[in-house]
């Protein structure tokens, strides 16, 4: 079965990259070296120090993997190619929410580079899936868990 594409800004495609440089550079080598000195505190099987970095080393292990395959599948949205038209991954949009009687600015980025703190929600959450495809002036429907609300498209322009 082919994977689906992980749809990336080249932000986020070079902060992938260099989370997985910085894992493999020097985060493996500090665990690999916290490993060997709790060795040397003896037993293993009582040793707290050693469980807890055979535990990081791990999750880190299990972090690069992750990278790896996200950035093997990783299509890179090419701001050149975006069009203004509609909303899509790579586009900032400003939408007036009627319940709250606020507009609010979003970036529009795939899932991996999501972070609401800084207003980039991802394709794939409700009120993405709700704004992609739709045109300045729409009025869609967002299905959040919270309940429905309905949001109005004022304008859409290239993500910074």
């Amino acid at each position: 079965m082919e994977k689906e594409p992980v749809i990336l800004t080249k932000e986020g495609y070079e902060k992938l990259e260099e989370e997985l440089n910085f894992l493999k550079s020097v985060k493996r080598n500090e665990i690999s070296e916290r490993i060997k000195v709790a060795r040397e505190f003896g037993d293993l099987s009582e040793n707290s120090e050693y469980e807890a970095a055979r535990e990081e080393q791990a999750n880190m292990e299990s972090r690069i993997l992750y990278i790896e395959e996200q950035l093997k599948h990783a299509h890179i949205m090419d701001s050149k190619t975006v069009s203004t038209k509609v909303v899509s991954v790579g586009t900032k949009v400003r939408v007036y929410d009627y319940d709250l009687e606020e507009e609010f600015e979003y970036s529009i980025v795939g899932k991996t580079e999501s972070d609401p703190d800084q207003k980039k929600i991802s394709d794939q959450s409700p009120l993405g899936m709700a704004l992609l495809g739709n045109k300045k002036g729409a009025k869609v429907t967002v299905e959040a868990p919270g309940g429905n609300f309905v949001c109005e498209i004022r304008e859409i322009k290239l993500a910074d």
